[in-house]
Order: structure tokens, then sequence, then C-alpha cells
């Protein structure tokens, strides 16, 4: 899955869609595959088929449990090349970038759930390539800004036209569904060039933060007003490419539920040598990545003015990085490279000839391998560590995403900083997926009943029971160490999650002499632009151990002005007599989870990283991988033949053509070793063509590929490659002059390939929407 856009569907499933690779070896009704359900217990897809490109998109939940896909690249056949035409006969693809495409979990013993994707019935106004995507206290989303027609970064050079880039900027924000026309948004004109994937969230008052370049905003998307705050700090841009991590902070009881967004690094390069359309101006992958974090509250409780605030730095600079909120509210940082920045290419203004790029079509160098864990709880000083975290041995950089599970583990896929699919350049497409599992793996998790399947704003509270053979020590110690949260995992794809966010909702607690808990938990706080309508994973956390999770819906379940209810007041917590005890073992290790054996889980209680070998599917998922953990046990008795309301149009499952695989399982049986903390899954040989992903043997589909950018492993050196560079100090004079490489002496192989790798989209050039970026 070489960048997968990744969401949580269904209690044992994992929708995968997207990618940058067309031309994939799996395939479905005559044409390359680009989307599969994966199903965790079973570790199996089923292929799903999507009729439009869905390259660079966006998306967002629905607050049915549906996902919504929006915009994508154009219409493009062998090569990344497009024909002029919205539909490319070589790859069965169709334009996608005014597309939306709504994918409706379906039960977990169905294998036929389709894609919707007819642009007849449902698409934009405008075409969106990297737009930002943020759901709103409606249940609907806002679309924002992107690009027409693709490129590195959203500008040309001269930048004479700031606001449409001569046709290749969308300036302009819009809702799904629709609410009126499409309307220009100042704040993409200024933030010019960087303003792509825009890093946008709700805030209590209903407005959106929003962030990209240096700016920062308030923005009132009802009277398309925009209140300016605070410019980014120290010259570190977090949007693409630069690609900082970043995320709401979890709301608690502590805090008032106030959101404080963090960011933690990205790119501090000079605006210039980012370039333009066509390819960066400098040698990005000489540019060390920042480890600068800054938190800010756009709406401070106490009415002080919003600021911005130095955060702990990182252990080590990261690009591409990606904040996953788990259950114990710390959030862990996975992904990402030392150097550089996303995107790719086959030139830069200091390297004119593909040949002498280092890496390939890669921007970026010196990968990240092991993860780290912000504490936002901890004091300053003290929030990061490393401690325990096992390092993964595979590259993730540019389309790669990560996902919170519902077992509390963590899914890891892509990774493709190519623009087709290449398995023998120095960082090829990647197939695997890894699951890691956070230090509170192995430990002994609350067994807990009374969870329900749906919250409300406000309204009457409801009894949870923590049973007393599910926790060891003190039974008032536990229970007042017991929260209950809701975590939105988001959208993701290209390290962005979009939508995430998480909030603990409040409790008291009653202990039995039995020692079993009863917490008494509050619905959801009366405001649904606190917590937009729609599907979040539940979890009762026990001296920071999480119970497995719950699928719920938050809200009504359908689009529109949520009813909000006055919040009950709970009962005040009650404690046992001191003696009183849970039961567990101490040593009990009940983190059991659908994606490993019983038998190998005693070994996974360190943060440890799981790999898991995916096969020729992967390739289907090139781009963006949904990783959507379905919400069908609640669906299993309903008819075949629903009917769904999305944008204003009533359509039942079996509208339009019907895109249905059997199930093919593709990747192997869990094994049963692990070297160096790092868990390798042997791929079985399989007669379908999905199973067993060989890299030496791999054969490309589609129709072919260019030759001439497939650049073969030879002075490869893993030591050196996953190393990253010597920081060094740089300015905007240092721009225009040659800088000298560390990776020099890992040159790519000649290559007869010309251009820019982004369609070579120059200033003088007339805006061509059919060209690839």
């Amino acid at each position: 899955m070489s960048s997968p856009a990744t969401r949580i569907i269904q209690y044992h499933r994992v929708k995968s869609r997207e990618r940058n690779d067309e031309g994939n070896a799996a395939t479905i009704n005559g044409h390359p595959a680009w989307a599969a359900r994966w199903d965790l217990e079973t570790n199996t897809a089923t292929l799903l088929d999507v009729q439009s490109n869905t390259f660079c998109a966006g998306g967002i939940h629905a607050p049915n449990g549906s996902y919504i896909v929006f915009g994508g690249n154009s219409a493009i056949g062998p090569g990344g090349v497009g024909n002029g035409s919205n539909f490319n006969p070589v790859y069965g693809d169709f334009d996608g970038g005014q597309a939306v495409r709504v994918f409706d979990p379906c039960p977990a013993n169905d294998t036929t759930c389709p894609f919707f994707d007819n642009a007849s019935l449902l698409s934009m106004p405008s075409v969106r390539w990297y737009p930002g995507v943020e759901s709103l206290p409606d249940g609907s989303a806002i679309l924002i800004g992107g690009m027409h027609g693709g490129g590195f970064v959203n500008r040309n050079l001269p930048n004479v036209d700031p606001t449409f880039e001569g046709g290749g900027a969308n300036p302009t924000y819009g809702f799904w569904p629709p609410k009126g026309p499409e309307q220009n948004m100042a704040f993409m004109t200024l933030t010019s060039g960087l303003n792509t994937y825009a890093l946008s969230y709700t805030m209590q008052s209903g407005l959106l933060f929003v962030q990209a370049n240096l700016s920062t905003i308030l923005f009132n998307y009802t009277t398309n007003t925009e209140i300016p705050l605070p410019d980014m700090p120290n010259g570190v841009v977090r949007t693409y490419p630069a690609s900082g991590a970043n995320t709401l902070l979890p709301m608690t009881p502590a805090n008032n539920y106030e959101a404080t967004v963090i960011f933690c690094g990205g790119s501090a390069l000079p605006a210039d040598a980012y370039g333009d359309y066509s390819f960066p101006a400098v040698n990005t992958w000489e540019f060390p990545a920042s480890n600068d974090c800054q938190r800010i509250t756009p709406e401070p409780q106490d009415g002080s003015a919003p600021k911005y605030t130095q955060d702990d730095d990182m252990p080590q600079g990261r690009t591409m990085g990606q904040f996953i909120i788990l259950p114990d509210f710390t959030l862990l940082m996975v992904n990402g490279a030392a150097n550089g920045t996303a995107g790719y290419a086959q030139q830069t203004g200091q390297t004119p000839n593909f040949a002498d790029m280092p890496f390939g079509e890669s921007l970026s160098a010196g990968p990240v391998f092991q993860p780290a864990v912000y504490d936002p709880s901890k004091p300053p000083g003290q929030r990061w560590s490393q401690e325990g975290l096992s390092s993964s041995k595979i590259p993730r950089l540019y389309h790669s995403s990560a996902l919170l599970m519902v077992d509390g583990s963590v899914m890891i896929a892509g990774g493709n900083p190519n623009i087709d699919v290449n398995l023998t350049t120095i960082f090829p497409t990647e197939y695997r997926l890894e699951i890691f599992y956070p230090l509170y793996w192995g430990k002994q998790r609350p067994s807990v009943t009374g969870m329900p399947s749906t919250l409300t704003y406000g309204g009457d509270g409801f009894d949870l029971v923590v049973d007393t053979n599910s926790y060891s020590g003190s039974a008032n110690d536990a229970a007042a160490n017991t929260t209950v949260v809701i975590i939105r995992p988001g959208w993701t794809t290209h390290g962005v999650n979009m939508g995430q966010r998480a909030l603990q909702l409040n409790n008291t607690f009653s202990v039995s002499d039995s020692g079993n808990i009863t917490v008494h938990v509050s619905q959801v706080p009366p405001n649904p632009a606190m917590f937009s309508p729609g599907p979040a994973l539940m979890f009762v956390v026990t001296h920071g151990v999480p119970s497995m999770g719950k699928l719920i819906i938050v809200g009504n379940g359908q689009m529109g002005t949520q009813p909000t209810f006055d919040a009950t007041v709970l009962p005040p917590s009650q404690l046992a007599a001191s003696s009183v005890k849970g039961n567990a073992s101490p040593n009990t290790n009940s983190s059991g989870s659908p994606a490993v054996s019983a038998t190998s889980t005693h070994s996974l209680s360190t943060g440890v990283v799981v790999a898991i070998v995916v096969g020729g599917i992967a390739a289907a998922l090139a781009v963006g991988v949904f990783i959507a953990v379905l919400v069908s046990r609640r669906r299993r008795a309903r008819a075949a033949t629903k009917s769904t309301i999305i944008g204003g149009i009533q359509r039942s499952a079996s509208m339009g053509r019907a895109y249905r695989d059997a199930a093919s399982p593709i990747g192997g049986q869990v094994g049963d070793y692990i070297a160096e903390g790092y868990k390798s899954r042997p791929s079985q040989q399989s007669t379908d063509g999905y199973g067993g992903y060989q890299p030496n043997e791999m054969q490309y589909g589609g129709g072919g590929r260019r030759g001439e950018s497939f650049i073969p492993l030879q002075q490869y050196s893993t030591s050196d490659l996953h190393a990253p560079s010597t920081p060094g100090n740089y300015s905007e004079s240092d721009v225009d002059l040659p800088i000298q490489s560390g990776y020099r002496d890992y040159p790519a192989q000649p290559s007869s390939s010309q251009g820019g790798g982004y369609g070579q989209y120059q200033p003088s050039q007339g805006y061509n929407p059919q060209r690839r970026f």
C-alpha cells in the first residue's frame, strides 16, 4: 500500500483505497485494482472496484458511519500519462478530480460491499487535488482549496497570480452536501504555494481553525470572514510538502475540554527553495527536517490572546511524521524522514539530470525507524520518550499512513516516493503492513460490559462495569484511575489524519464489595462542534491500559442539526473497603488482538513493530489506503437493499454498477519468531496471484511501465542510506548555490528519462488539466 488513505469502517475490517501506482498487478473487472477491504481476523483482503482515479484525494466519515472520498487525479494510463479524455482505456480509470465516492460499511460476512462511484449522480462543482477536509457540527464536510492539475507545490514562479495560478490552483471552499456556490477563500491567496491539504480543526465556537504555509486563521465559513492568528514560529512549514505532524490534543474534563492543536516537525526550508509546480529549487534531501514543536489554543477560555507556545523538541527531526492518538491519551509519532520533504521528482533546480538524483524520485532521505511517544500530561521537558520502543525496518516516507485499531494497536502502511509502482529503486513501492503494539500491550486489559452503540449530545448517562477479574491491586485505586474515552482515528492519507480527535467522557464510579467497578458515564457534552457526529472508538482505560474498543456512533446518524440535551448530574463516587482488590494475577496478559495469534502475544509487551507481508494486492492499494474497521455488527440484521441519503440523493446499495469480487487471501499466516523487536510474517504461496509478495519476482501489470524509471539497487548501502544527513545551517542565500550531498556515493543509475517528475509544469506553459503532477 504505497500511499494509504485509511479509515475504520467495521469492527474486524479495514478499508484500503487510493494510490499513485495505477498500474497495479492485481486486477478487478478487467482493470488494475485500487481498493481492497482487509480482514483483521483472517489477514485476507477483498478487492473493491473504484471507477475514478483517487490519487491524492481527501475524505471524512459521514454521521452514519459511511465514509466519503473527495477529488483525486485525472484519468491516466501507463507512466502517469493522460490522453486528454476523462477516461483512460488502458487502466480503465475515469477522471477523479470532481468525484465524490461513498463506501457504506456492510455486515462482516458480506463480501460484496460496493463503492458508490457515479459522477453523473455525485460530484463536486470543481476539481480538487490535495483538498483539505474537515467535518462540521452538522455532519457535513467543508472542502478547502487544492490543485486543479497537480504539481509539487501550488504555485508558479514568478508568482504573479497567487489566487488562481493561471488555472493551476483552486482557491475556493465548499461543502458536502453543497450549501450554495463555492466561494473564494482569501487565506488560499495568502498561503499560495504551500496550502494543499490545509490543516483544519473545528473549534467549540463552530469556527474553523486553519493553518497552511506559515499562516494561521480562525475561519467563519458561514460569512467567509477570517480572524488572523499569529504566524507559525521559527519559519517551520507544517503543510505538504514540508509535512509536519499535527493533531488536536485530547479534550478532557481536567482541561475543561479546551481545544489545543500541536504541530511537530516539518521543514524550515527557505520559501523559494520549494520551487513551483514542476519541482523544488534545491536538493531537498540535503536539508535536515525540523524537530520543532509548537502548541496553540485558538480559543483560550481565560480570554487571553491566542499564541503559539514552544513545546519540547522531538528526539529527532521528522518530515512526514504522523501523530496517532492512543487510548491512554499519549500521542504516538511514527513514520517519516530525517531529511527532505514529501513529494517526488525526476529533477530539482540543482540536479537537472535524473541520473544524478541519489534517491531516485524520492525527495527525502534518512528514514526515521524508531517511533516516539509524546505525553501531553507531563510537564515541559519530560513529554517525549522513546524508551522501550523498538524500531521498524521499513522506510515509511511519502504516501505512508497510520491508523489506530480497535484493539489499541496501530496499523502502519504505505510508502512510495515514486510516480508509479517501482520495486527496484532505493525507496521502492512498499507493500508490507505493520502493526505497532504500544507499551500497554501485554498488560491486563479491563474487561467491560455495558458499552453503548450510540452516544448523544447531553442527556442521560449510562453505566459500565469493569469486572473484578480483569484488574489487580486496590479496587478503589483502579476505579479512581479509570477513564472512558472516545477517539475518532480519522481519515488518513499522506501522513494526515483528517478528522482525528479524542475526548474523555466525564465519569464517577461505585466500587462493590466483590471488586466490580461500576463506572457512571456522561454522554458527550451538548456541543456537536466539540466532537462532530459520526463513528468513533470507545475505550475504557484503567491504569493506562485500554479495554478492547467498540465502534460506536456519536449523534443521530444523520446529516443536519444534531439534537442536544441538558447534561445530567452523575451520582457521587462511592468507595469500597480498602481491603477490596481485583482478582486478576498481576502477570496476566489479556491483550489479545485480531491481528496477532494468541501464541505470540506474550512477546508483544514493549513497543514492538510487527510486519505483515501483504502481497500483490498491495500494488492495488498504492497511494491511499483507507483502513476502515467496519460498523457491521449492528447492521447484520438489516436488509441487503438498504437506503442511504448522501448529498440529498437517496439510493440503494444496488444502485448503479455493482463492483463486487470474491474475497481473495493475500498475505501470510502469523509467524512465530521475533528478531530485534521486529516480527516478520512469512508470506504464503497462492494460486490466485495475490499471495506471497516476492520482491524479486513481482511482475508489473497494467500494460507495462516506463522502464527508465526503475533504478537498480546497485551501490546500495543500508547503513549509509538510512542514516540522517549531518545537520547544516542554511539561509536564503544558499538556495541558489550548489550544496554538497552526503549521499552522492550512492548515485542512481543512468536513465534516458527526461523532465521534472511532476509533468514539467512551467510558468510559461498553459494550464493543462490532463497533465500529471
